[in-house]
């Protein structure tokens, strides 16, 4: 069996130089070695090339004086020095030898029983150790580099769910700091208990959870949809521990939402437009039946009461025909920017009458400072009409209230229309702006989708949130643009 060559750079920190000569002699004494000695007396010397990682291996008095070599050890070690460093002195002391291995020595070595083969078998095992060491460091920042820099949530916790450790991206998505999420579970973060129920049995019955997703509550108590995923591992100590990852898909599932409902109400547009071409085709012949009818039938006779009566529902299949060709065209805008408490205050003033009425308490929040849009004013007047009137008719009771708040963030102006009427199953929120999907009794369901159409014509987003018996929000968003400036007597204009 072949003996690999000692090769290494040592340097031997002692302030006797006579101990240095020995020490020094018997490392060069070792066979099949090529080691270059180099020798310092000075602390601080000492300090100043540990921390520039100067020699690959460090043999370092216990005794320097003032200090001692522990001390210098520790000071190395908090500056970045990872390279080994073997503990000499003068006799042999168990605790000095147990601290030296607990701050960080390699090993610990009495000057008086030195000899070429323990000097050998140290610096071996020292170098050995070390580089495994530094590989294991270099793993470490490499995962913790993916772990810190990752855009998604990287959480481990107990296996109980309270979170041990999360990286930064976390504290972006819940909104929780590291601290206060320490105190917190896993469990602790989701909206629906189904969601908890269902997270605890795959975990805690099949050790782990595969793409689940689920609505997280931020710290804000914004809602955020994710995907999940955990898996339950065991620690060095052999403890389990959860560790687990978040995807924020909120954005990818509004951009699926906007289009499944640009898609829905293209394609009933696409059937409105057909129906509408086969039903006035004849709808026309008839009117002009009728026409043709009354000039011959004399005045007073009674079959110009059915004549009139076939011309008035005529007239009515017509208007419904244009009513349904206008909530599926694309609206024709005229963007113009316009203060938008002011646009909100004028669609309140449109509803004003029925709210008063039905005794609903109106509660209103702007920000101090105008929130410029660019939209059609009176078509958005149109949709926020709209929502107020839906806001109105699901309160039943004698306490209704609706709130209007104008928020902005770094990306989006909104309103927010909330009422505490009797909200809305999740079933219905799905097909809440399906043209001619109404739950009223009378309603012909063009309203909302009227009011989609409006919305994304003007550029924006609509999102509707709601618990039955407890209320329903309408969130309009309008990406913010470059700040558009108005003149003093453009911004009275609006109001």
């Amino acid at each position: 069996m072949t003996v690999s060559k000692l090769q290494a750079r040592i340097l031997i920190v002692d302030d006797d130089e006579d101990d240095f000569i020995i020490t020094s002699d018997l490392i060069r004494s070792i066979p099949s070695s090529g080691f270059s000695i180099s020798w310092c007396y000075s602390y601080k010397e000492a300090l100043e090339q540990m921390k520039h990682r100067s020699c690959d291996i460090y043999f370092i008095d216990y005794r320097l004086g003032a200090k001692t070599g522990l001390d210098l050890l520790k000071e190395a070690i908090a500056a970045g020095c990872e390279e080994p460093v073997i503990l000499l002195t003068g006799k042999g002391n168990h605790d000095v030898d147990m601290e030296a291995m607990r701050v960080g020595a390699m090993d610990y070595l009495v000057k008086g029983e030195l000899n070429e083969e323990k000097l050998e078998r140290s610096i071996r095992y020292a170098l050995e150790r070390a580089a495994s060491v530094k590989a294991l460091r270099a793993n470490e920042r490499k995962y913790r580099n993916m772990f810190e820099q990752s855009k998604d949530m990287v959480f481990t916790a107990g296996k109980d769910g309270c979170f041990k450790d999360v990286n930064g991206a976390t504290s972006d998505l819940v909104g929780y700091s590291k601290d206060e999420l320490i105190q917190l579970t896993i469990y602790d973060l989701f909206i629906n208990k189904r969601d908890q129920e269902k997270f605890y049995f795959f975990f805690n019955e099949r050790g782990e959870v595969n793409d689940m997703e689920a609505d997280l509550l931020t710290k804000h108590g914004e809602h955020r949809i994710c995907i999940i995923s955990a898996s339950l591992e065991k620690d060095n100590n052999n403890q389990d521990y959860m560790q687990g990852i978040v995807h924020d898909i909120t954005n990818l599932k509004k951009a699926e939402k906007a289009t499944l409902q640009v898609e829905k109400l293209a394609a009933a547009g696409r059937l409105v437009r057909t129906l509408a071409h086969e039903v006035r085709n004849p709808l026309n012949n008839i009117n002009l039946s009728v026409e043709h009818l009354r000039d011959e039938i004399a005045v007073g006779d009674d079959s110009n009461t059915f004549l009139e009566i076939i011309q008035r529902n005529s007239s009515r299949i017509g208007a419904l025909i244009t009513e349904l060709l206008n909530s599926s065209r694309p609206a024709e805008m005229k963007m113009e920017p316009h203060i938008l408490q002011s646009i909100v205050d004028e669609s309140i003033g449109q509803a004003i009458d029925r709210l008063t009425l039905q005794g609903i308490t109106m509660k209103i929040k702007y920000p101090d400072q105008p929130v410029i849009v660019t939209v059609d004013k009176e078509k958005l007047k149109l949709a926020f009409s709209n929502i107020l009137i839906n806001a109105t008719e699901a309160i039943h009771h004698k306490h209704g209230s609706i709130s209007v708040m104008i928020e902005s963030n770094d990306e989006n102006h909104s309103i927010v229309i909330s009422d505490n009427g009797c909200g809305i199953s999740e079933e219905n929120i799905s097909r809440l702006f399906e043209p001619y999907f109404t739950s009223k009794r009378n309603g012909m369901g063009l309203g909302l989708a009227s009011t989609l159409n409006i919305i994304q014509s003007n550029r924006g987003s609509i999102d509707v949130k709601s618990e039955l018996n407890v209320g329903t929000s309408f969130i309009i968003s309008f990406k913010k643009t470059h700040e558009v400036v108005m003149k003093p007597e453009e911004a009275t204009s609006d109001k």
